[in-house]
């Protein structure tokens, strides 16, 4: 995605017991009319205050990161409790890294423009291959048949894990207008949730038709006043097994794990 000159700015101290404790509401009216969701932090680990968050992935019970940043983007192992980086191949510095996903024992991982995606193994990260594609990459998924990429517009796109080739395309809509920046995702029961660029709202998303079924608001994880101007919300992780649910933002010093309620 469009970056733009990092601002020296001190981020502000976050009080995890302070932050464990609340449970906040979205104010956001879903779709569907089901009411508004309520999250609730459960806990917060350390973050890697360095780690540009592009792509977040709970793998086997562990976090996969994908980071950006010329001469620093990265694929990382990390210990979530600890926050420690386990694992960590460097990308070349002429290349952007962008989303991740885990499909069929491989890690795939997107790059800003260089048209390039690296698959790698998924428990020794070798690289097996990369492969070409057309257009920008942001975020990145996978509904267990499909890559599912978003490239910052209103599209997603499903994707043929072998070739790239795209097999079908949605736009992303909520009452009737595109939603663009389309950018991190993660897949659950049956959703696409997407962090949309330089919002603190998720977006959940129908992967069938590309509508909105409605809005989580994490406006109140991380206050704006304590971040630089690009250290947004990105980074949704699901881990289907446990039904555990993680999320941070670039250079947060925090993961959280969140439980929503009311959708």
């Amino acid at each position: 995605m469009p970056m733009t000159p990092k601002l020296k700015l001190a981020l502000a101290a976050v009080s995890l017991a302070g932050i464990a404790a609340f449970a906040i509401s979205s104010h956001i009216e879903t779709a569907d009319g089901r009411g508004t969701p309520t999250v609730d932090v459960i806990a917060a680990y350390p973050h890697d205050r360095n780690a540009f968050t592009q792509g977040l992935v709970v793998h086997d019970g562990r976090l996969l990161e994908g980071t950006g940043q010329y001469g620093s983007s990265s694929l990382r192992r990390v210990n979530i409790a600890s926050g420690r980086v386990e694992q960590l191949v460097p990308l070349g510095s002429t290349y952007f890294g962008e989303g991740i996903a885990v499909l069929d024992g491989r890690i795939f991982q997107l790059t800003w423009q260089n048209g390039v995606a690296f698959v790698y193994d998924a428990e020794t990260f070798a690289l097996e291959r990369t492969i070409r594609y057309d257009g920008e990459g942001w975020g990145l998924t996978t509904d267990g048949e499909f890559l599912i990429l978003s490239d910052g517009s209103a599209s997603l796109s499903f994707l043929d894990p072998e070739t790239f080739g795209v097999e079908r395309q949605v736009t992303v809509r909520e009452n009737g207008q595109p939603v663009v920046r389309l950018n991190e995702l993660e897949y659950i029961d049956g959703e696409i949730w997407a962090n949309v660029w330089y919002d603190d709202r998720i977006v959940r998303i129908s992967p069938s038709s590309g509508e909105v079924l409605g809005r989580i608001d994490l406006s109140r994880l991380y206050p704006a006043s304590g971040r630089a101007r690009d250290d947004v919300l990105n980074g949704i992780a699901y881990d289907a097994d446990t039904g555990r649910l993680f999320v941070t933002g670039k250079n947060w010093p925090q993961l959280f794990e969140i439980e929503v309620g009311g959708l």
